[in-house]
């Protein structure tokens, strides 16, 4: 792959992004232990892939079909912090689903993120299908779809690349590989040495990169994209890094995994190497980063306030949505 240029301004926006959706997800995280709102399932540890990968894509165009994790990614497209935190508390005004499904099944129609459900990897044959309707209608934009590496064995996920690989469509797939599905780790869960090996047999390249890598990321998702939009076919990316947190707020990781094992995956977190290294550029410094942090607690404070005030959904809408008002 040929090296690309990210500016420091990008690299400046990016760090933010990541640091914006580290910190929504830590507070989500301490408003469930206070029994504030009833779940969270945490992207911790994958936010470097998912900005990068973000900032390759075109917002004002493109579809993206994320997984549950993908908060990071939401963010980038439009969502706001605010309609975050509508969701967690499953407010009226949460634009998902106005309270009506769990957090972080993500949908916003006007910034193309489009609904996914609880079964994991349906976004997939969603995505080819969204690019067969771009290809038909010459527009010029793809679909990028995520989800965790469990997801890649379900029947699904072949359906979905097999179709996009046939029939050349602008499509990227991007396996977010945290090591885990649950409880399950990776080495019981393939037999092939990497998720990426499983593109060939779809017809099409399999790129595995450093998902702690945000340069790795956005070379990878940047040069898919060009791909697609020349005709030549969708992509599938596995990008690597580790789940930081248990699944979700209702999971007991030490039932599977060692305090010493996610540890150690904490000292060498992406969010943490990528600070780091901006730093040693000098493109952050300490000030910036303290009127970052400040900036956005200030955000998320507003944000926590605004959905805790906020109405709960009507009970009498209850149906809506689920029974014809007109009847059969």
């Amino acid at each position: 792959m040929d090296n690309v240029q990210v500016s420091n301004e990008q690299h400046l926006a990016m760090y933010e992004e990541m640091l914006l959706a580290r910190r929504i997800d830590e507070r989500m995280w301490l408003l469930n232990r206070a029994g504030s709102i009833p779940f969270v399932v945490s992207g911790q540890g994958q936010e470097v892939m998912q900005v990068a990968a973000s900032f390759a894509l075109d917002k004002e165009v493109d579809y993206i079909l994320p997984y549950y994790r993908d908060l990071a990614v939401v963010l980038h497209f439009g969502m706001t912090t605010r309609d975050i935190f509508l969701m967690a508390y499953g407010k009226a005004e949460d634009p998902n689903s106005g309270g009506r499904q769990m957090p972080n099944h993500f949908g916003q129609k006007k910034n193309r993120i489009v609904t996914q459900s609880s079964p994991v990897t349906t976004q997939v044959p969603h995505a080819a299908g969204i690019a067969l309707a771009a290809k038909m209608e010459g527009k010029s934009l793809v679909s990028f779809a995520t989800m965790g590496e469990g997801s890649t064995n379900q029947g699904d996920f072949h359906e979905g690349l097999n179709f996009a690989g046939v029939h050349k469509l602008p499509a990227i797939f991007m396996v977010e590989n945290n090591k885990y599905a649950i409880s399950v780790p990776l080495s019981k869960q393939v037999a092939c040495e990497n998720i990426a090996d499983r593109a060939i047999g779809y017809g099409m390249p399999g790129i595995k990169v450093d998902g702690n890598d945000p340069v790795a990321v956005y070379q990878a998702v940047k040069e898919a994209r060009d791909r697609a939009l020349n005709g030549d076919g969708p992509t599938l990316i596995e990008a690597e890094s580790y789940r930081l947190t248990p699944h979700s707020s209702d999971d007991d990781d030490m039932t599977y995994r060692t305090k010493e094992e996610v540890d150690y995956e904490k000292s060498i977190d992406g969010l943490l190497q990528y600070r780091k290294k901006l730093m040693e550029e000098g493109i952050l410094t300490e000030d910036k980063e303290r009127e970052m942090e400040e900036k956005l607690k200030q955000e998320i404070n507003e944000a926590t306030d605004y959905a805790e005030k906020a109405a709960s959904p009507d009970p009498k809408t209850l149906q809506d949505f689920v029974y014809s008002e007109e009847g059969f």
